[in-house]
């Protein structure tokens, strides 16, 4: 199927834009493009017309535009199961003092969706929005290792095993080994793979159709909670997944 060049452009240029590249100038987004100035002048120009690209009127730089936060809340307030699980999110980090996410998988990533900062948070990183790989989180596992080993098979088919720190899961064979032992035991965990000092349990949540839409998280230091009370946690975390499963329609067998 043919793409439309112009639209493929103008794409490409929002995704210049990241948590890292706020603003840009003309310049710096032809050299990226590769795409004369004129060119990018006219793409830019029909983006701003339409409020999805902002030029900062101090500097002539160039940024998102407020558009794409209307569409964004437009995106949110359909995912339902963000609304659902707000109180249960509350609650664990209510009990424990710790960071909770809710996150939903999005081809090869799973992207954060909710949070509730703890008391007593461990990590400062994460972000609605920001993605998170599945390897080498507690999350990410949930979000896989629950389903069809063909679906599994699906989205480890070329995947880039990055490594985050020496505790990361290198290979597919060991992520494999570690889906097992999840399915197993119901819950992922993460220990200094994601970032050092931090151990994170994820477990995850369930749709009408008995089929895995989304894992809800934990983060903790360490330093700070020792093994009986990570133990702890996580049996309040799985009391809190069921919780929304249940009320996301999701009934169990057996």
């Amino acid at each position: 199927m043919p793409i439309i060049q112009s639209l493929d452009r103008a794409l490409n240029i929002l995704d210049l834009f990241d948590e890292h590249t706020t603003e840009l100038k003309i310049t710096e987004i032809s050299t990226r493009m590769d795409l004369h100035k004129s060119t990018v002048h006219s793409l830019l120009k029909t983006l701003q017309m339409h409020g999805y690209i902002d030029q900062d009127p101090e500097n002539g730089k160039y940024r998102l535009g407020m558009r794409l936060l209307e569409k964004g809340q437009l995106l949110l307030q359909r995912l339902d199961i963000r609304t659902v699980a707000r109180k249960h999110l509350a609650a664990l980090t209510e009990q424990t003092g710790q960071t909770t996410h809710l996150v939903i998988l999005d081809g090869k990533e799973g992207v954060y969706i909710d949070k509730v900062e703890g008391e007593k948070a461990a990590i400062r990183y994460s972000r609605i929005g920001r993605r998170v790989p599945l390897h080498s989180s507690a999350v990410g596992k949930a979000l896989i290792a629950f389903r069809k080993q063909e679906e599994i098979e699906a989205l480890l088919n070329n995947y880039r095993y990055v490594v985050q720190t020496a505790s990361t899961i290198k290979d597919k064979e060991a992520l494999l080994l570690e889906l097992a032992q999840c399915r197993e035991q119901g819950f992922a965990v993460d220990i200094q793979e994601n970032e050092a000092g931090v151990r994170c349990a994820a477990a995850p949540i369930y749709d009408h159709n008995g089929q895995v839409c989304a894992a809800m998280s934990i983060s903790t230091l360490i330093t700070a909670v020792d093994d009986i009370q990570f133990q702890q946690y996580i049996s309040m975390l799985q009391q809190e997944t069921e919780s929304i499963s249940k009320l996301l329609g999701f009934r169990s067998v057996g």
